[in-house]
């Protein structure tokens, strides 16, 4: 059986050997900082239930260390309460609400973040602590600054970073206000999801300095935006390649629905496949369109529920070919989504990586080739 060392040194390597990291700094954060201490028990995925059913590994149990040095991510919490030591054993659904994040993405996000000792740096999203205990390694503690919103979730990582021999400040409070008493910043990297750019942030840090931050929405799609401060609530930069993918912010989550009941409304023959909503970046395009919108379903049969308006749109195939789209409500959530998939069709259905974000006073603006381009508003 091997060693937490052993496993942490296979671990770094195997990550290098696929191009993450590429500095030999980050790599060095991998090999000393021991995830086990942070992930002390996590949730194991049953199958493919649904709905999701998920078994607890506790310290000691055969393959809690070897899971702890594969490249995955591990659930630590869900629906905002359960921890694993809470389920006496078993099985538990629901939806995960905390993780220790698959070091690859973790050691990508920090070079894409492109943080080097001196600058000051903004983490928003403990979490566990493992990713706060890599830019401390990396960082130094003095120049690092985390922020928790859930206490729970907080006060573990805060001894897990102890334990580990890191002290960088920690916070409990709400990430998306920043920190009014640690700035200016060089950097702020975030490991949840938002809906549009926090404001605070962007007053936050200095002219010239970046931040990285997935943005998602209702419909639960992510990108990737890495962004350059140009001035005091302003910045503007582009979406980068791959998928990465956050749990969105409490703040910035959809509000709870009742049961979904489908109505009948206005049917007329839809002018794009539903199916292109599969697509990783088909459904993140029909999000910016439709913000509001919980998408569920798949294929050519999509559903779309906007809870604030009470507004649905819902598909399926015709059996004479193509599809049909019954919508009701104030707001006519396919003809948007058609409209914007359309958009990007014409564009050659490029990957995210060809759209870019503008924040101003005027607004936050996602939009597609150039600045100047087609473009979506984000719901402020």
């Amino acid at each position: 059986m091997s060693t937490a060392a052993e496993l942490r040194a296979a671990l770094a390597d195997g990550l290098a050997e696929h191009g993450t990291p590429t500095d030999p700094a980050w790599r060095d954060a991998v090999r000393s900082v021991p995830r086990e201490l942070f992930t002390r028990a996590y949730f194991t995925r049953v199958g493919d239930s649904f709905p999701a059913g998920y078994r607890p590994m506790r310290e000691g149990e055969p393959g809690w260390l070897e899971g702890i040095y594969t490249d995955q991510t591990l659930v630590t919490q869900l629906d905002g309460r359960v921890r694993p030591d809470d389920v006496a054993g078993g099985t538990v659904t629901g939806s995960p609400s905390s993780s220790s994040t698959l070091p690859s993405l973790v050691l990508r996000m920090w070079q894409q973040l492109g943080a080097h000792a001196g600058h000051k740096v903004l983490e928003v999203g403990t979490g566990t602590g493992y990713s706060t205990a890599l830019g401390a390694h990396r960082l130094g503690d003095t120049r690092l600054t985390s922020v928790e919103y859930d206490p729970a979730v907080g006060e573990a990582a805060a001894a897990a970073i102890r334990a580990a021999g890191y002290a960088p400040r920690l916070i409990i409070g709400d990430g998306l206000r920043g920190d009014p008493d640690g700035g200016p910043y060089d950097r702020v990297i975030a490991t949840c999801s938002v809906r549009y750019i926090p404001l605070p942030w962007l007053h936050q840090v200095r002219p010239g300095g970046r931040i990285l931050v997935t943005l998602s929405g209702w419909s639960y799609a992510n990108a990737l935006a890495l962004l350059h401060v140009t001035g005091p609530g302003e910045a503007t930069g582009r979406f980068l390649p791959g998928h990465t993918s956050f749990m969105i912010a409490r703040p910035h989550d959809r509000p709870p629905r009742p049961h979904l009941a489908l109505l009948p409304g206005e049917e007329r023959p839809s002018r794009i496949d539903p199916a292109k909503l599969d697509d990783w970046t088909g459904g993140w395009v029909a999000q910016l369109a439709a913000p509001s919108a919980e998408r569920l379903g798949g294929g050519d049969r999509q559903i779309l529920w906007d809870v604030s308006t009470g507004s649905q749109a819902r598909t399926a195939p015709h059996p004479d070919g193509g599809w049909t789209v019954v919508q009701r409500g104030p707001v006519r959530l396919w003809d948007r989504v058609e409209r914007a998939v359309q958009l990007w069709q014409a564009a050659g259905e490029p990957h995210q990586e060809r759209f870019g974000l503008t924040v101003s006073a005027a607004g936050q603006r996602v939009w597609l080739g150039d600045d100047d381009g087609p473009g979506w508003d984000l719901p402020i």
